[in-house]
């Protein structure tokens, strides 16, 4: 569905418009999105020299608490963390700084979504420090969410039911589009209206972004509902489709339209 040439995400009627949100994310210790680099702090330190916030640190795997660590302490408060969360250490990742925490694979023992483990984790961490990712494949009946590295399928579908159940115990969304994830040749446009039309709290959509234009779709599709994480395309991951200086630049017109 391509964008109007003449849409402007900071123009017309006042409303909240789509922002950057930023991302970390971790494999063995360094910065995934950089293929053979080493984690770089001032990640966390650039988010935070723009306060930016509302950004995930993910670990994928395990190897990778202390790289986790130093990014919260880099930006204390501004940074949310999710990887191999789970009710027996959700609270000293709070403690070491996240903003929020991030569950998912806790979520779905043996493939099956556990509304028990949901409602524990948000009682013990409390909804408004809760972030649900539903990392998700398209299949023919929709978008099902994927654990394990995105290889195995649960029994959960992405829709308007599920992600009202999901949202009854946690204050935010993380939406993980697993079929583009990392291939910089755009987003899933359906699931991102999707998202528009379903999501009642705050919603982060991950996946393909390729050029800074997309924040402008997100936004169109979405009517202003849906956030968009820039990962791999980003120059300072070693990306060569946006210039986090002008995506910055982008971001604060967005902020201060929604805020008119």
């Amino acid at each position: 569905m391509p964008l109007p040439a003449n849409y402007s995400a900071t123009a017309g009627p006042s409303r909240r418009r789509s922002q950057f949100r930023p991302c970390i994310d971790l494999h063995q210790g360094v910065v995934k999105q950089i293929v053979g680099g080493t984690l770089d702090l001032g990640d966390a330190g650039l988010y935070r020299q723009h306060d930016l916030r509302g950004g995930h640190v993910i670990k994928l795997g395990p190897g990778n608490d202390d790289a986790a660590r130093e990014a919260l302490k880099a930006w204390p408060g501004g940074l949310q963390v999710g990887g191999g969360i789970a009710v027996g250490n959700a609270k000293e990742w709070l403690d070491a700084g996240a903003d929020k925490i991030i569950v998912t694979s806790f979520l779905f023992p043996d493939a099956k979504f556990s509304e028990e483990r949901l409602a524990a984790m948000s009682q013990l961490v409390g909804k408004d420090k809760l972030v649900v990712d539903i990392s998700c494949r398209k299949r023919e009946n929709g978008w099902v969410v994927a654990m394990n590295g995105w290889k195995t399928l649960t029994d959960m579908v992405v829709n308007q039911d599920s992600i009202a159940l999901v949202e009854k115990y946690c204050s935010e969304l993380l939406i993980h589009a697993a079929d583009v994830e990392g291939l910089c040749q755009g987003i899933d446009e359906e699931l991102v209206e999707r998202l528009g039309e379903w999501a009642s709290v705050p919603c982060t959509y991950a996946g393909g972004a390729k050029d800074i234009s997309d924040l402008a779709l997100v936004d169109w599709l979405s009517g202003g509902k849906v956030d968009l994480t820039f990962g791999s395309s980003l120059d300072i991951f070693g990306g060569s489709g946006v210039k986090f200086d002008e995506l910055v630049a982008v971001d604060k017109a967005a902020k201060q339209a929604s805020a008119a």
